[in-house]
C-alpha cells in the first residue's frame, strides 16, 4: 500500500530529484532515491532510527518497498550509509524539497472533482517530542515544561473538506 501510494503521488521520486549526486561514481552501491524510499518507507513503518538499517536491509518487504528483488536482490543501505545520506542533504536541498512537497499538493489541488476551492485554510501543528538528558538540538519549552524537539508541520485543507495535505 505504501508502494502505491508513493507510485501514484510521486512524493519520493519528486524528493529524490531535488537531490544532487555528490559521491564518486566508482563507489557507489546505493543510489540517492533508493536511499530516500528506504529512510522514508521504514519511518513509515515504525522504524523511526536508522539504527535500525542493520535489521532490515535483508528484509523482503523493505526490499520490495524500494524496488529490488525480494528473495535474490542486494542489500539495502547500512546504518552509516544511511546516516551520511541525511548528513548531506543542504538548506537549499531541503528548500527545495519544501517546494516539491508544496507543488505536489497543488497539482492534486487542480484534479479535484469539485472544482476550485474557496478557501483554503493552512494549519500548522507542533508535535512536542520529550527528550531526556544531553540531545543535541533540544531546548526548554515553557508551554510543555519540559525540554523537547518541537517539529511543526503544516497542512492544508480546501473548504470544508475532511481530508487534510501535508504541506510543509
Amino acid at each position: 500500500m505504501l508502494k502505491g501510494c508513493d507510485q501514484a503521488l510521486g512524493l519520493t521520486a519528486a524528493m529524490a530529484a531535488c537531490t544532487q549526486e555528490w559521491r564518486q561514481q566508482g563507489k557507489v552501491r546505493h543510489e540517492l532515491a533508493e536511499m530516500l524510499r528506504q529512510r522514508v518507507f521504514a519511518i513509515a513503518c515504525g522504524y523511526a532510527d536508522a539504527n535500525d538499517a542493520a535489521r532490515l536491509a535483508d528484509d523482503p518487504i523493505q526490499k520490495l518497498l524500494v524496488g529490488r528483488d525480494a528473495v535474490n536482490g542486494a542489500a539495502l543501505a547500512s546504518q552509516p550509509t544511511l546516516s551520511r545520506f541525511e548528513n548531506a542533504i543542504d538548506a537549499k536541498t531541503l528548500y527545495r524539497m519544501g517546494a516539491a512537497l508544496a507543488d505536489a499538493v497543488i497539482a492534486r489541488h487542480r484534479r479535484r472533482p469539485k472544482g476550485r476551492a474557496k478557501r483554503i485554510t493552512i494549519d500548522l501543528d507542533p508535535t512536542d517530542d520529550p527528550t531526556h538528558g544531553a540531545q543535541q538540538l533540544s531546548f526548554f519549552n515553557g508551554h510543555y515544561d519540559t525540554c523537547c524537539h518541537l517539529p511543526v508541520a503544516g497542512f492544508v485543507t480546501f473548504d470544508d473538506e475532511s481530508e487534510q495535505y501535508l504541506e510543509a
